[in-house]
């Protein structure tokens, strides 16, 4: 890459810094937060169908594949979610995560797709940022049902995206749609957070 070039985030014209909503008289840290998440490198895992290698037998970056809904597997660098049967995203801000996946999964057992640049991510966080999530998501969300270190394809107000449990210590997902979609995505999920104010990061 020219390093004259300048990167331009997918919610580059979107996302604002500041509060917005019903933000006064409140305190501060109370309020949601939401943020774009950049710089990470995404890459879709496709088991194929006729291969028999056992993905058991496999880590990345110390982290073993998970094999069922609704799990992710994570370290302070990468997490790994299970977004269907034998079909994974490696989400991680590793430089060495590419190197490391061509030499373990062969291009005979496994489709290899590098989405870094055609997702846009946000980050939502704080107690009600589940709330934001409930108005557009059919999603059952209830604690025994969706925990920290879960995920799940859903959509939002009928756009597609990835929903990312990342904590429970504030609150925080992680939502990750088309880029195409990004905007919208972006605009529907700040609109639901503007009745309990919230703060652009």
């Amino acid at each position: 890459m020219n390093p004259e070039m300048i990167y331009l985030s997918p919610l580059f014209n979107d996302h604002k810094i500041g509060n917005f909503g019903d933000y006064k008289n409140k305190n501060q840290k109370d309020l949601i937060k939401i943020k774009e998440i950049t710089k990470v490198n995404i890459f879709q895992v496709a088991k194929y169908k006729n291969s028999n290698i056992k993905i058991e037998n496999i880590n990345m970056d110390n982290l073993s594949f998970p094999n069922k809904y609704p799990e992710v597997s994570c370290n302070s660098e990468t997490r790994i979610l299970w977004t269907g049967p034998d079909v994974w995203l490696i989400i991680t801000s590793n430089q060495n995560i590419e190197k490391e996946i061509s030499l373990k999964l062969s291009e005979k057992d496994f489709a290899i797709t590098d989405l870094s640049h055609s997702r846009a991510i946000i980050e939502i966080s704080g107690k009600q940022s589940l709330d934001v999530l409930k108005k557009g998501t059919p999603l059952n969300l209830n604690s025994s049902e969706f925990k920290k270190n879960n995920c799940s394809n859903s959509t939002y107000n009928g756009i597609s995206f990835i929903l990312d449990f990342i904590d429970e210590d504030p609150l925080t997902f992680r939502l990750f749609c088309l880029r195409s979609f990004g905007g919208s995505f972006y605009h529907s999920i700040t609109d639901a957070a503007l009745e309990y104010g919230y703060v652009g990061e």
